[in-house]
């Protein structure tokens, strides 16, 4: 009976596993896209004040180099957002990614582009529910 017990529930244990599994997974894509989004954020605000100082001359050149970087990662997102108001924007938008890789353009703007390892992705995971209790 208790072999009965151990094979009828193993099922269960699988779903309950997988499921666990399926929201770390899209908990750690929300948090990498949280990041890249605040990064990106950072940077625009940064971009800004470097084109307000150049219209007073108070820039030099390599600081309007990494504006117009930042201005260009803009773009690249801009583009996106096209494709994301398409319909089968979920299918479009991981194909012109792919495509853009094997061709070699980068089509995704540069926060975006960060390999953050697991640990550190769970690790701020844990920060967010110790600040959220």
């Amino acid at each position: 009976m208790r072999l009965y017990k151990v094979i009828h529930r193993a099922p269960w244990r699988v779903v309950k596993i997988s499921s666990k599994r399926q929201q770390l997974r899209f908990r750690r894509a929300m948090v990498a896209l949280k990041i890249a989004l605040a990064q990106e954020r950072q940077e625009t605000k940064e971009m800004l004040s470097i084109y307000k100082r150049y219209t007073q001359g108070q820039t030099n050149k390599a600081e309007l180099k990494r504006a117009n970087e930042q201005f260009v990662d803009i773009l690249k997102g801009l583009g996106l957002g096209v494709f994301a108001i398409l319909p089968f924007a979920p299918l479009t938008i991981p194909l012109v990614v792919k495509l853009g890789r094997l061709v070699g353009v980068d089509v995704l703007p540069s926060s975006f582009n960060m390999n953050r390892s697991v640990k550190e992705l769970d690790r701020e995971i844990a920060q967010e529910n110790r600040g959220c209790n």
